[in-house]
């Protein structure tokens, strides 16, 4: 059937609209203005053989100019009117299929028509309707979310008018904070449209636990009516009426009480929109609010506090679920996912005088905005102290004196080393199912290896030194910062050596052309007799032996390998062949060292001749050498995780491989939709659920559209902190400073590595660096980040190689352009565009 009432609707042909209406007529107390639909089956009949042949062409403006001509000159059938009452003015909105989703809205993409009357009217307006389809704004947002124009189908809802005093939205959690507990409540005088389209200011109410929480009234010039023969005008509001609330306090909570039975019945957060007539509420409109992040489940009712694992590990791309799975098992406390992400629940730290002091004081250091947002949290009260004391968070606990000796250090990296090569040795012997029992049992040996007490004093010692050499330098020589060039060119840090270590790939190239060639057409695999192809693939082999296990995104261990995608690697060879000289590794490790030992130099003599110089002379120098032995270890550990979790990827996809020729999966990488127990069952049983492994595809691809919060509550509130700083620019970007200096170049915008071409001196904006971008930082001057932390990868790495760098630049990427100059303040923690 081409037209069907409410009660007749199916999804499948009457669109997301359509259908949430139809659900929306049947639950009791919910008022729904009384209509029909022309189905999917009326546009596919009449409008889709039209226009097939424009549909792969349909991005251009041009074409969908002429797509949109098509379709409403298309001559419609009556009786698809055949319900409409002559004389009876009808409201006329589109319906797609690919509208009002669980993961995209496409709100506001089609066309609706007010206070349509007549059947000839209303035919016309249908046309409009399905030509709505095809407006530029339609098509991109499609194109961008992946929908392809042929599948996407248009019914039409027409609907009696409802004539309102007032009108508006409703959000069942606020669209601002994301909170689920507070509903928020726009409304204006007459018809939506003006509300809705933005041409107006809009009374704001906020709905909380039955209450109105916050109130604030516009001042409301414009509302739009219906016209007596048919569409609308706006009109100007009396003076006097301007300032009034378009609802009453009474009107606001029935108006709530109707939001929460709604959502209650979508089982999700909704976007409603909704009118007042004659004193009674009548909703038009509800869909789901796809903008959303997810909340952690958790075991109980009371309030708790999340914080992003994402954040501290520079990874905040959603993880699939074995590679959530099996972070999991690595991880030294419970964590919980929502969103694709992992965060762990601090709510028992904040019940805590001990732990809120480390958790605001400790990460307030260590990244700004989670500081502030957590003493935000904290002075609501939202989590209630707990009379007694936890016990003192090790990080808060007194530094333990450790000797300054490097054989301490070499003797960590040997002990982590010796581990993994007895896995690689073990791990070859486990057929099948056992392998997941034998990969369980070794997350018990790496986190004894994560928890060894004298590595966690190696690291920190190294920390505390650096604090303690920016503290005392800025109070007896008023210098900020100087542990960042203290750091240059420290020993046995195994990330900034690997960037070190392409460069001499490069140099090892250089001198063949017929291999850069190879390269330039992206090929890796030279062939024989080929001049300089053995030196070539024997030097790109040598550095995938050390450190083929990296990768962009490396805590999921589903993300590619170098060693598995060792072209990733080809640009920024050839990158480091166009943009350094030969020897430029030495070169730049060398130009650290003395400068390093430079400023300590200085430093040490300045500080003699201060009053008790000898005595700060000789206290700053300890310190200086602690730090210079043992801040390079603070990136061995995550290269030890990273290493040993290519061990286990490379017998899990051994494992996969079976299964696919056991016609088991379809493809090797399905095992990655799965977590590491349903991954084992798989395994075990022989048997695996298709439908679940692409439902989590498309949640993989949901989640990828989020921006995944630092601070989260259970109500869903996203809280977020921002940065106290005065004595800045005006439009200066604040953020956290990292590595001290200052610099001015050109910004390279990058959103993925592998994509990355650098020309020498840009500067390098992205959202965030792990360690397998440290390849990339000896072709750049200065680095901004959206996230980041004083000891996360990006920052130390920064500091090793001397690069200013500023993290934690909320939206850097989104607010810079490529080539477009700026000022990075490293030591202030500021960016300026130039």
């Amino acid at each position: 059937m081409s037209v069907l009432g409410f009660q007749e609707l199916d999804e499948a042909k009457v669109g997301g609209k359509g259908a949430n209406l139809a659900a929306l007529s049947r639950v009791e107390g919910v008022r729904v203005p009384a209509g029909f639909c022309i189905s999917t089956d009326a546009y596919r009949r009449l409008v889709g053989t039209s226009i097939d042949d424009l549909l792969d062409r349909a991005q251009t403006a041009e074409v969908s100019a002429e797509i949109r001509r098509v379709i409403e000159g298309i001559v419609l059938p009556e009786d698809l009117v055949a319900r409409v009452e002559e004389g009876v003015a009808y409201a006329v909105r589109s319906s797609a299929t690919a509208e009002d989703l669980p993961t995209a809205s496409f709100a506001g993409q089609q066309d609706t028509f007010l206070n349509v009357i007549g059947r000839a009217a209303i035919l016309d307006h249908i046309g409009k309707c399905w030509a709505s389809l095809f407006t530029e704004r339609a098509v991109a947002y499609r194109v961008q979310n992946g929908f392809d124009h042929r599948q996407v189908h248009m019914a039409v809802v027409v609907q009696e008018m409802v004539f309102p005093q007032a009108a508006g939205v409703l959000f069942t959690a606020d669209p601002v904070t994301s909170n689920r507990k507070v509903i928020a409540i726009e409304a204006n005088f007459g018809l939506g449209e003006a509300l809705v389209s933005g041409r107006v200011n809009a009374d704001s109410y906020k709905v909380r636990d039955g209450e109105v929480v916050e109130k604030t009234v516009a001042t409301k010039k414009l509302a739009t009516y219906a016209l007596a023969d048919g569409g609308t005008e706006e009109w100007e509001i009396a003076a006097e009426r301007q300032g009034l609330a378009a609802l009453t306090d009474e009107q606001i909570l029935e108006l709530a009480r109707l939001g929460r039975q709604i959502e209650a019945h979508f089982g999700q957060p909704q976007d409603i929109e909704w009118c007042l007539a004659d004193g009674l509420f009548y909703i038009v409109q509800s869909r789901p609010i796809t903008t959303l992040f997810p909340i952690p489940v958790a075991a109980d009712r009371e309030n708790h506090v999340y914080l992003s694992v994402g954040h501290q590990q520079m990874m905040t791309d959603p993880l699939k679920p074995l590679g959530r799975s099996m972070w999991q098992l690595k991880a030294g406390r419970p964590m919980f996912e929502a969103g694709g992400r992992l965060f762990v629940d601090v709510t028992a730290e904040l019940a805590s005088t001990g732990g809120r002091q480390f958790l605001s004081g400790g990460m307030g250091q260590h990244d700004p905005l989670t500081g502030d947002a957590l003493r935000t949290i904290i002075e609501r009260d939202f989590v209630k102290l707990v009379p007694g004391e936890a016990p003192v968070h090790k990080l808060m606990q007194p530094p333990v004196p450790i000797e300054n000796d490097p054989a301490i250090v070499a003797g960590l990296i040997a002990r982590n080393q010796a581990s993994v090569d007895a896995l690689r040795q073990a791990i070859g012997m486990k057929p099948g199912p056992a392998l997941f029992d034998f990969v369980r049992e070794d997350h018990q040996e790496q986190k004894q290896l994560m928890a060894d007490p004298l590595s966690a004093r190696v690291y920190m010692a190294a920390i505390n030194a650096s604090a303690w050499i920016n503290e005392h330098m800025l109070e007896w020589l008023g210098e900020k910062n100087v542990a960042d060039t203290l750091s240059q060119s420290v020993p046995n840090n195994v990330t900034s050596e690997m960037g070190l270590a392409l460069l001499d790939v490069a140099d090892t190239i250089r001198p063949y052309p017929a291999v850069i060639d190879y390269l330039q057409r992206g090929e890796l695999d030279f062939p024989d007799g080929l001049d300089g192809g053995v030196e070539a693939r024997n030097a790109i082999s040598a550095f995938l032996d050390k450190y083929g296990i990296r990768g962009a995104g490396e805590i999921d261990i589903t993300r590619p390998r170098w060693a598995e995608q060792p072209a990733v690697l080809i640009p920024m060879i050839l990158g480091n062949i166009k943009n350094c000289e030969p020897g430029a590794s030495q070169r730049k490790f060398e130009q650290g060292r003395q400068q390093a030992q430079d400023k300590e130099q200085e430093l040490l003599e300045r500080l003699k001749q201060l009053p008790d110089g000898e005595q700060k002379a000789s206290e700053t120098k300890a310190k200086i050498d602690l730090l210079r032995t043992f801040i390079g270890y603070r990136e061995y550990p995550k290269y030890g995780i990273v290493n040993r979790m290519f061990v286990h990827k490379q017998a899990l996809m051994q494992e996969a491989d079976r299964l696919v020729r056991a016609n088991v999966l379809r493809e090797r990488e399905d095992c990655f939709y799965l977590t590491f127990d349903e991954f084992h069952e798989v395994s075990r049983s022989n048997q695996v659920d298709d439908q679940l492994i692409a439902r989590r595809k498309a949640e993989h691809q949901a989640y990828e559209k989020l921006t995944p919060p630092r601070v989260l509550t259970s109500e869903g509130e996203v809280v977020a902190g921002r940065y106290k700083r005065e004595n800045v620019p005006p439009g200066a970007l604040v953020g956290l400073a990292v590595s001290s200096g200052l610099v001015e170049g050109r910004a390279r915008v990058i959103a993925r590595m592998e994509d990355a071409t650098l020309e020498e001196g840009d500067i390098l904006v992205t959202a965030f660096t792990d360690p397998s971008w440290t390849t990339l930082f000896v072709s750049i001057k200065g680095m901004v980040t959206e996230v980041g932390g004083l000891m996360t990868h990006g920052a130390v790495i920064a500091r090793e190689f001397g690069l200013p760098a500023v993290v934690g630049v909320e939206k850097a990427s989104k607010l810079f352009k490529d080539w477009q100059r700026f000022r990075v303040h490293g030591t202030e923690g500021y960016v300026e565009l130039l």
